[in-house]
């Protein structure tokens, strides 16, 4: 990806949906805008649709405009102050996908993320060995050059559980997950320990849905929800496929996955018993 093409964060993103709707609610058109404050209609569209962090002046020329007052100003202030990249992402942003690059960048800004996986396990608890097994199983077609790039993304990425104020990680994965032998025998001991040393964290919630439950909603695919501290910055559900990659941030989507996830929980075992299920799957390995 080009340097001055990379993926919007999650703060620009919702920055810029908030402009487009306070702007729709004053009933103006970007010409009105432009007529009004000066501002380029061409400069106000890379605004509005997340391709330009807005200057200082210009966003406070169309809070004034909008008539935008406390508190409403001061968290949009902030997510305009927060929206830059995160610096270790650039390294990596000209070599992989635009659509993991952002999903990245929202990950990296989350408070929480809940995550259902029906296949693999979260990139965020994977080892590095594990990681490369799947990403080849995954992407036959890709030269170990980009592998290695993608393993090394996904490795870097494991740092925000890390950090001072790590998010919230909540995952829930099938049986199918702990049981699929990838990268073989050894590989996955060594990931099973993982995610057992993951579940001890106190910011790390691990459950599993055993085979013994039957069906249930989460067959029909693996998604995250991402879940941001800002009043202005919600959710985003995100989707991941072999045909695309989706970012859902509608409300009834929104409700629609937060109680499949609930669903999911529910009928999953709890976590010292789903830690017990991965210990003994670890043993039969």
């Amino acid at each position: 990806m080009p340097a001055g093409n990379r993926a919007p964060t999650a703060r620009l993103r919702r920055l810029a949906s908030e402009l487009r709707r306070l702007r729709a609610a004053s009933g103006l058109s970007r010409e009105d805008v432009s007529e009004r404050t000066g501002i380029n209609t061409a400069t106000l569209f890379r605004v509005e649709t997340a391709r330009a962090r807005p200057q200082a002046r210009t966003l406070l020329t169309l809070l004034d405009l909008y008539q935008v007052t406390d508190p409403a100003r001061a968290d949009l202030a902030a997510l305009a102050r927060q929206s830059a990249e995160q610096v270790w992402l650039q390294v990596f942003s000209s070599e992989l996908p635009e659509e993991y690059t952002a999903y990245i960048s929202f990950e990296g800004e989350a408070r929480s993320l809940l995550n259902y996986e029906c296949q693999f396990v979260p990139g965020l608890l994977q080892t590095e060995d594990y990681a490369r097994a799947a990403l080849r199983a995954g992407l036959p077609a890709a030269s170990k050059e980009e592998i290695e790039n993608l393993v090394q993304a996904r490795m870097s990425r494991q740092g925000v559980l890390d950090r001072e104020e790590p998010p919230r990680l909540w995952v829930i994965v099938d049986e199918a997950v702990i049981r699929r032998r990838v990268g073989g025998p050894a590989v996955m001991r060594a990931q099973l320990s993982r995610l057992a040393e993951a579940a001890d964290l106190p910011h790390v919630t691990f459950q599993v849905i055993p085979f013994d439950v039957g069906g249930h909603p989460g067959m029909a695919g693996s998604f995250v929800i991402m879940k941001f501290g800002e009043p202005a910055a919600s959710e985003v559900v995100y989707i991941e496929n072999i045909a695309v990659d989706l970012f859902l941030e509608q409300d009834n989507d929104l409700t629609r996955y937060n109680g499949i996830f609930e669903h999911l929980r529910a009928l999953a075992l709890p976590p010292e018993a789903s830690a017990s299920l991965a210990a003994g799957a670890a043993r039969q390995m």
